[in-house]
């Protein structure tokens, strides 16, 4: 995760270097050395996630030309607010880190699950799921990914029958999720305490561009309101849908995932099927930035 990248460009180098000092922590030899089950950790995934990607901006953050808008998935929001220069590397780094630990806190002491529901129409899951939790098990919609991809939240003993009447009601499939929590739900509420004690000693900058929120899906420009917004976030589902259907709206046209994966190009085959999506990750990726 990130190891060519760092072999290939000092800057990717130092940026991992930078986040090692900063954390006291060897993430550099988590995220290319493992073990995997020590880089799942969401302590250790959310800040590798973060790394990795303000490694790619500084490598190739000039080549990319005049940045418009930006957004980011979940933790997402936090790299891109980085990007932004709303949040400095630290403070985003650290923030991360608390943020993930705070979050598998949470699982533990209420254990959650989450699933991909495929195939529904959003007001169907949520019917479903509002169902579900007057029978007295919490289960809420928590990521709008994309046109019939939402996921849901909420009580580990919840899962299995709200899945069922999922299905039975015409989902394609209900996937399990490999999680630590009940991300996105209201089970993230002592997490989201705990995060606002740390966000309240961090200073948010005005950004040098908007950064769409996840829970509003409106673009904001730096300053107090994002900290509430990314408090507000560790509870709120996340409306991914709509926030790259804002920017669209707003003549964006190019996309970059930059850091691990291209799943936001894949979502965007349906969220924005006429804007080109393009996902930087590696040293052979580079050469798609050209022209």
């Amino acid at each position: 995760m990130g190891q060519d990248l760092a072999q290939a460009f000092p800057a990717a180098r130092e940026t991992f270097q930078e986040a090692d000092d900063l954390l006291g922590v060897s993430l550099s030899r988590i995220c290319w050395e493992g073990p995997e089950e020590e880089l799942t950790l969401t302590r250790n995934t959310q800040p590798a996630l973060l790394v990795h990607s303000i490694a790619v901006l500084r490598v190739i953050g000039e080549e990319l030309g005049p940045v418009h808008m930006a957004g980011g998935h979940s933790l997402g929001e936090f790299s891109a607010h980085v990007a932004a220069g709303t949040l400095s590397f630290a403070d985003g780094l650290r923030a991360v880190r608390l943020r993930g630990s705070l979050m598998a806190d949470s699982g533990v002491a209420r254990p959650g699950a989450m699933a991909a529901v495929l195939g529904l129409d959003d007001q169907v899951v949520e019917r479903i799921c509002a169902e579900a939790s007057i029978e007295g098990a919490l289960m809420v919609p928590a990521n709008y990914n994309a046109p019939g991809q939402v996921v849901i939240s909420g009580d580990a003993d919840a899962l299995a029958p709200v899945s069922e009447a999922l299905k039975g009601a015409g989902a394609k499939r209900v996937l399990p999720l490999k999680v630590s929590g009940a991300f996105h739900s209201p089970l993230m509420q002592p997490a989201l305490e705990g995060l606002r004690e740390g966000l309240y000693g961090i200073d948010f900058s005005a950004a040098s561009f908007p950064v769409v929120s996840n829970v509003t899906a409106e673009p904001v420009e730096g300053g107090e309101v994002v900290r509430e917004l990314l408090l507000r976030q560790m509870t709120s589902p996340v409306r991914w849908g709509a926030s790259v259907a804002r920017m669209v709206a707003d003549g964006v046209d190019r996309f970059f995932e930059l850091g691990s994966g291209s799943v936001l190009c894949g979502l965007n085959r349906r969220n924005a099927p006429d804007a080109t999506c393009i996902s930087l990750g590696s040293p052979a990726d580079l050469d798609k930035v050209a022209g």
